[in-house]
């Protein structure tokens, strides 16, 4: 294989903290497709990340009380320590919030904005705040989110849109001249039947109604929206628009971005437009895989009330049962395009079938029968028999199998490819019987013969799983002094490369076999206890919940009230007050004049939160000093004892209007 580059990425997670097998899957799989073309020659660039900005992100941190940021870090840190665990090779893990990502973007919003691809007008429209889109009447499901199920809720805010409808015609015959650039195949009827011909509607690309996100620069208090933030990572990570794009100009187009089909639509239509607009290439493929599921629901589905005995967390299956045994069950057992089913048995099932009873099983009894006929020492072959030449031409074919379903992105298909090598191999040894030849001091020839065919097995199949399996394939290899390090390994894919006289070391049991009977018992016990547990503790919240206590006040007659002037104010900048731990510098808006206004929330919102929200001012309180700074005003906020919340006026009230 030519040694040039492959750019392949999975989409970027949002940081919701609930990690599980499902969310392993992409990574996995894109994993393996890296390791394999880097194991070929290829230069590869492998990335992942997450996205995280949004309206979700900023209402969490708020009841955690918390900043975003102090929200999200420890969040992504544990995913990172899953990809560690599962032995994620990634080149970059891009955050959204990075500030190389941070600059690019602004620059692509400026870019398309200067170029008249994005416009400013008004949103009216059905919003789904979990999948952080738009939708129209059309567009739902019985009355929900056609993603994820969520109920919508009206939402109308002035906004910056992207002219999607501009790039119809074009994205049609991006399908249509391409047929390779969208995979499955059913994706393309999927787009062009239900996005593309009912007519494509230009898309919001900024809020105003939320903090967190990233500034749109030329137009204070608006903030770029999450999919032209999130989509622009696959180029904002390779430098692209930067002091140094060398990342950019060596690796882009992308080969290979891999997804999940409920998110297709912003990766085969919105992410193309873009580029269009741009006027840069398009990624090579696009491809939208299927769910894993479990019991038949979406893994991400809420189950607080329902018993699940299927093992789902990713470090505690590693934990049991290894790495690889997961890397191997997502990468074999889920047929690629479609959706694919896990339970504890089936996985149990997979592991005994193939890593303990085929590949354990012919590893662990070639280099014994070496070590006791041999003395630990790898013969020489000696005459090849037709039953020879069968195990020999099926070596000689594996690597070009393996690597057609690979660029194929067939990762089962290449695993299948792998192991009918190795079940094939393990008939060898029943109809060969080396332990009768090993009895028969005229079949010495024979036995070398048989061991040499077995041995080149093993060698070339490991050779190929190091992709898949990078724990246990070294091991593997290690029996026979083969550094699974050496960057030529996939130079010698062919039979007859392993010399004569190589010390083999018996192997130790790679994937020792597993009672599944008495395992499920154990899990099936152990999931039910943590469920009764978790239902007990959720009783125990709400009935010892203590009942808020009766406030007590003094009355006052209207005309007191009369004399407060409250006042919807605009914050226009914030910092903190040095002198300080508790104030916050606020300057605001009042419509007609600007205001300096001192608050003592700094334990509750950072300075950046506030930027760009309204609040409620008392207008005409007297002017104080606070650490050196004049205040003509007070924030409204509500305070529980516990945590200190901002009062806000509806998202259209007029900067400068009377509260009352």
């Amino acid at each position: 294989m030519a040694k040039d580059t492959f750019y392949i990425t999975t989409p970027i997670y949002y940081p919701s903290g609930n990690w599980h097998i499902g969310t392993c899957y992409t990574t996995v799989v894109c994993d393996a497709m890296a390791r394999f073309y880097r194991l070929a020659g290829k230069d590869v660039f492998f990335l992942t990340g997450t996205d995280e900005h949004g309206q979700k992100i900023e209402n969490k941190a708020k009841e955690a009380g918390v900043t975003p940021m102090q929200f999200i870090d420890p969040i992504v840190a544990d995913l990172k320590s899953i990809w560690q665990m599962l032995d994620i090779s990634y080149d970059r893990f891009i955050r959204t919030t990075d500030a190389d990502h941070v600059a690019t973007v602004q620059k692509i919003f400026k870019r398309l904005h200067d170029s008249g691809d994005i416009y400013k007008s008004e949103y009216e429209g059905l919003y789904c705040t979990h999948c952080e889109s738009f939708f129209t009447e059309a567009q739902l499901v019985n009355g929900k989110c056609p993603d994820c199920g969520r109920d919508v809720h009206p939402e109308k805010e002035e906004s910056y849109f992207f002219r999607l409808s501009r790039y119809a015609d074009r994205i049609i015959k991006l399908y249509e001249d391409n047929p390779e650039f969208l995979q499955p195949k059913s994706r393309v009827n999927e787009m062009v039947n239900n996005f593309i011909k009912p007519g494509l509607q230009d898309l919001c690309v900024s809020r105003t109604s939320i903090t967190w996100g990233i500034p749109v620069e030329f137009d204070k208090g608006h903030v770029v929206y999450v999919w032209i933030d999130a989509l622009s990572n696959y180029i904002s990570a390779l430098g692209y628009g930067s002091d140094d794009d060398s990342l950019y100009r060596k690796f882009w187009p992308a080969d290979l971005h891999m997804t999940g089909k409920e998110i297709i639509r912003f990766h085969a239509i919105i992410w193309p437009a873009i580029l269009m607009a741009l006027g840069e290439e398009l990624p090579k493929r696009v491809y939208g895989h299927g769910w894993l599921l479990v019991g038949g629901d979406k893994l991400s589905k809420s189950k607080e009330d329902k018993i699940n005995t299927e093992l789902t967390d990713p470090k505690e299956i590693v934990s049991r049962y290894g790495s690889d045994a997961l890397r191997y069950f997502l990468l074999r057992e889920i047929p690629f395009g479609s959706d694919g089913v896990y339970t504890n048995e089936g996985f149990l099932n997979r592991i005994n079938s193939d890593l303990s009873n085929d590949l354990g099983n012919l590893v662990s009894r070639t280099t014994a029968m070496i070590n006791q006929y041999f003395g630990g020492v790898l013969p020489a072959f000696t005459e090849l028999t037709e039953l020879d030449n069968e195990l020999v031409a099926m070596i000689n074919g594996l690597y070009g199998a393996v690597t057609k379903a690979i660029e194929e992105i067939n990762v089962p298909k290449a695993l299948t490819e792998i192991f009918k090598l190795v079940g094939r191999a393990n008939k060898y040894i029943d109809e060969t019987t080396p332990w009768i030849l090993g009895k028969d001091p005229t079949k010495k020839d024979r036995l070398a013969t048989v061991m040499y065919v077995l041995s080149e097995v093993i060698r070339c199949s490991a050779t190929l799983m190091l992709a898949f399996l990078p724990k246990s394939a070294p091991e593997i290899l290690s029996c026979y002094g083969i550094d699974a390090g050496d960057k030529n390994l996939f130079d010698g894919l062919t039979f007859g490369k392993l010399a004569a006289g190589t010390e083999v070391v018996k192997a130790k049991p790679i994937f020792p076999r597993i009672d599944i009977k008495k395992e499920l018992a154990e899990i099936d016990a152990m999931m039910t206890e943590r469920h009764k547990a978790a239902q007990k503790a959720k009783k125990e919240a709400l009935t010892d919940k203590p009942k808020a206590e009766e406030p007590t006040f003094s009355e006052i007659a209207i005309d007191d009230f009369a004399k407060v002037e409250l006042r919807v104010a605009l914050v226009t900048s914030c910092e903190k007050i040095q002198k300080s731990k508790k104030l916050l510098k606020l300057s605001v808006d009042l419509g007609y004049e600007q205001r300096t206004v001192v608050s003592g929330i700094a334990d509750y919102y950072a300075p950046e939160e506030l930027v760009g929200r309204k609040v409620v001012l008392v207008a005409n309180l007297k002017p104080a000093k606070l650490c050196g700074v004049e205040s003509r005003g007070m924030i409204l906020c509500s305070d529980d004892g516990e945590k200190v919340s901002l009062v806000a006026p509806d998202k259209d009230a007029k900067i400068g209007g009377r509260v009352r």
